[in-house]
């Protein structure tokens, strides 16, 4: 088998893996996105993969190869966050969005670091000082694609999951600058030199030039996207800028000692923003671009969950220390925007469950964590302990979100009607008004 077959054959598995697991969530109530991060387990390098036939599951070298997978479906995510950034929308919940996303991001780092450091004075040699306060910093990250696959398939609306969606864009903007400093300090003590260029400058550099690049790249689609009047035109024009826009972010270089690097995450999202304010189509467009990138979306979690790394369950100190970061994150994040959300006036239900829905991570804090390794010893034990985190998390995550939108009143548990029986009623409903017709005409007739 040749190496293209076998990687297509690979992801075709990953997609109805998948695909029919997410039959089997829906029968015990869980989101389908925990399915396909299940999937991802059964068939990835730990089990399915792991028998190392080509083509059966997904094996461990084969995962470098489906990053491109990754790095689309992000951009994607975070351009259809921009449609939570419409003037209209911020007009209402702006204030609040921004200062709730600063507080519990915030205020979460501030929890875990306070967890950790006590626990390095306990168990100095299984946990540094450094690798406590770059794991506070990691667990500012919230998942942006666990939240918004489960909000899209239970079409969530309301109170909550107006400002949920805005307060994760903004958690990602915020982590990204206190892991960056974290990270900085972090150094300083491993290697003994502290850097304030690098701290600072380099963190808001990133935040800026990300959003300057999506304000760009907006401006021109929104030009571009005159030139075309047919829907699957305009449609694959949005898909243009948003691939054009994760490969131009993907770029880092240096301008002497300072490093320049962009945010796809960021820049995307700024993309979707200006796009969805300054275009007439916008809500159209970005509906139609949901449904084409539907299968990327599937794949991204399954191949997520291939990522999963089992192994390390097998270190008891690594447990240990995952179990107490995950209970001082959720601690952090509940209690963070609980109190924001009250001192920000928002609705009950909020204030009750936006903590709650916070809870799920990946994507951000993988790559937090990968940085990390740069402390060498230090940081592969924050590499471990996220991986244990984003485990737990990716699995509970949104099934407690979807249950926490129910509570809020957002998610309505009514009786839906399946596309393939809405088929059926309106082949029926045709079939009914054709007879009609004919008998109207026949009686006409005589």
């Amino acid at each position: 088998m040749t190496a293209t077959s076998s990687v297509l054959l690979s992801l075709s598995i990953a997609l109805f893996a998948g695909l029919m697991l997410s039959r089997v969530a829906k029968k015990i109530s869980l989101p389908a996105v925990t399915a396909y991060l299940v999937a991802g387990v059964l068939i990835g390098p730990f089990l399915l993969g792991a028998i190392g036939i080509d083509g059966i599951g997904i094996t461990a070298t084969q995962l470098p190869t489906f990053s491109i997978i990754a790095d689309v479906a992000l951009g994607f995510i975070a351009f259809s966050m921009g449609n939570e950034f419409r003037i209209s929308q911020l007009k209402k919940i702006g204030k609040q969005a921004t200062a709730v996303g600063i507080f519990q991001a915030v205020f979460t780092t501030i929890t875990v670091d306070l967890f950790l450091i006590v626990l390095h004075f306990i168990i100095p040699d299984k946990l540094s000082l450094s690798a406590a306060i770059v794991l506070g910093a990691v667990a500012t990250a919230t998942a942006p694609a666990a939240t918004l696959m489960v909000v899209r398939q239970y079409k969530a609306k309301g109170a909550l999951t107006d400002i949920l969606m805005p307060v994760v864009a903004i958690d990602d903007a915020v982590g990204l600058v206190v892991f960056a400093v974290s990270f900085g300090i972090a150094k300083s003590i491993s290697l003994g030199n502290l850097d304030i260029l690098s701290i600072i400058l380099e963190p808001l550099l990133e935040v800026v030039l990300s959003l300057a690049l999506g304000f760009i790249m907006g401006i021109l689609f929104n030009y571009a996207e005159k030139f075309f009047h047919s829907r699957s035109k305009r449609m694959a024009m949005s898909v243009t800028f948003v691939m054009m826009t994760v490969a131009i972010s993907s770029i880092s270089f240096s301008i002497g000692p300072v490093h320049i690097a962009f945010s796809s995450l960021l820049s995307c999202m700024m993309l979707g923003t200006v796009f969805c304010n300054i275009c007439d189509l916008s809500e159209e467009l970005m509906s139609r671009a949901d449904r084409w990138t539907a299968p990327i979306l599937i794949l991204f979690f399954v191949i997520s969950g291939a990522e999963l790394e089992l192994s390390v369950f097998a270190d008891i100190a690594v447990v240990v220390i995952g179990i107490i970061y995950i209970i001082a994150r959720s601690l952090g994040k509940y209690f963070g925007a609980g109190i924001s959300a009250r001192l920000t006036e928002c609705p009950p239900s909020v204030i009750k469950y936006l903590g709650i829905t916070l809870l799920p991570q990946a994507g951000v804090a993988l790559g937090m964590a990968m940085k990390a390794t740069e402390l060498g010893a230090d940081g592969a034990i924050v590499r471990n302990i996220t991986l244990f985190a984003v485990l737990i998390y990716e699995i509970v995550g949104p099934y407690l979100t979807k249950v926490s939108l129910t509570k809020a009143g957002d998610i309505k548990e009514e009786e839906k009607t399946s596309a393939r029986e809405e088929a059926r009623l309106a082949k029926l409903s045709a079939v009914e008004n054709g007879e009609h017709h004919h008998r109207h005409h026949f009686f006409h007739f005589h």
